[in-house]
């Protein structure tokens, strides 16, 4: 890559508008302030209209996007006067300065555009990737930040997403398939142990019955035992349920087993 010619250095200084830096400086402020109305806007709209909270996190996403894209565009053409040949140079000069010290940043800038076109997940999103499992909260110009269920806040450049995969359990959907196990001795009276699962799971206040439920039986087996497996798969009403709808089938399915002396596997 070439280095920068010192007479396009040159231009681009003799081209900065000094009243136009604190214009810009203004705009930048407004931008950040108008985001901040919008994002908070639309997340109290969210929480009041909760079947609409996934569309509504997704939107300020997307107007935040363009508000920053905006702000920035016009915050650039106010500090400098641009003619015809200064931009040409200042145009060099800004991509052989990114080359060398914004790599980084301009891929993930980019990375960020391709996400929201592409679309291969969305804020509000339940998401896995490589070793880390969450909920998409935002997706901005440089990274995206996930919430892991511990509630820790993951920061992931955007130009990661390009060449990993990542899986995504509800894709803006609200509901989302859960997926519970139980393993219980092989000599367990298969049919009581599963009508106890399916009791425990049309029974939770947080299954979503408007798709479609069941529970698997299948055999088991490790080095040390073999087992019967009963494999419990349904919709949970909204994602931010998921451990909640987890942890209700769960101890209503090991009390009845309890009760009805179902062990687990020896």
């Amino acid at each position: 890559m070439e280095n920068p010619n010192p007479n396009d250095i040159s231009n681009v200084i003799d081209a900065i508008n000094l009243g136009g830096l604190l214009t810009a400086a203004m705009i930048i402020a407004i931008t950040w302030a108008i985001s901040r109305i919008v994002h908070n806007t639309l997340t109290n709209l969210g929480e009041r209209f909760v079947d609409k909270r996934l569309l509504l996190q997704q939107t300020s996403t997307l107007v935040q996007f363009g508000i920053y894209l905006g702000g920035i565009s016009l915050a650039f053409f106010a500090s400098f006067d641009i003619s015809e040949q200064t931009f040409l140079a200042l145009t060099g000069t800004l991509a052989v300065t990114v080359g060398f010290a914004l790599k980084d940043l301009a891929s993930s800038v980019l990375a960020g555009v391709i996400i929201i076109i592409d679309r291969p997940f969305r804020v509000g999103d339940r998401v896995s990737f490589e070793d880390t499992y969450g909920e998409i909260t935002s997706i901005g110009l440089r990274s995206v930040r996930l919430v892991t269920l511990d509630d820790s806040v993951v920061t992931i450049p955007n130009n990661k997403f390009l060449n990993e995969s990542v899986s995504s359990g509800n894709w803006g959907a609200l509901d989302m398939l859960v997926q519970i196990d139980f393993l219980v001795a092989a000599d367990t009276d298969i049919d009581q142990a599963r009508t106890i699962v399916v009791n425990s799971l049309v029974a939770s206040r947080y299954v979503y019955t408007q798709k479609p439920w069941t529970v698997l039986v299948n055999q088991h087996a490790t080095d040390h035992y073999v087992a019967i497996r009963l494999r419990a798969k349904a919709y949970v009403v909204d994602v931010k349920y998921e451990k909640a709808f987890e942890s209700d089938v769960s101890q209503r399915v090991l009390e009845a087993f309890q009760k009805q002396g179902i062990h687990a596997p020896t």
